[in-house]
């Protein structure tokens, strides 16, 4: 499997968050990993950093962030280039969806930790 590089947006050391539990399962599955977020700690071994720095070596962005609170985090993502957006439940949202295609960026409104059990990650 090769490995696909993915930013956890919406990182958080708290181990009853689905944010942590995809951290961990993506290490596990041999994709490396980017925690950005507001928390501070790490997960997976991997420190949380500020959602500034722009990487640009990420094949997927897996948003653990609401709707709500996207706005302000448009920018880093669609400069981040990512090739595509997993938006998990309860952060879908059609403005960035739009945005992200105009950009040519793939997304999808879909669970990591499903994809990742299946084998369709």
């Amino acid at each position: 499997m090769a490995d696909k590089k993915t930013l956890i947006l919406g990182a958080t050391p708290d181990p009853s968050r689905y944010a942590y539990l995809a951290a961990n399962r993506l290490v596990s599955h041999g994709h490396s990993i980017v925690n950005a977020g507001i928390k501070t700690g790490e997960v997976a071994g991997v420190t949380i950093e500020k959602p500034e720095t722009i990487h640009t070596d990420i094949d997927t962005i897996t948003l653990y962030v609401g709707p709500q609170n996207q706005p302000p985090l448009y920018d880093y993502i669609l400069k981040t280039k990512p090739k595509r957006i997993i938006f998990n439940p309860g952060t879908e949202n059609e403005e960035l969806r739009r945005m992200a295609a105009d950009n040519g960026i793939e997304t999808d409104y879909a669970c990591t930790l499903v994809l990742l059990s299946v084998g369709q990650y």
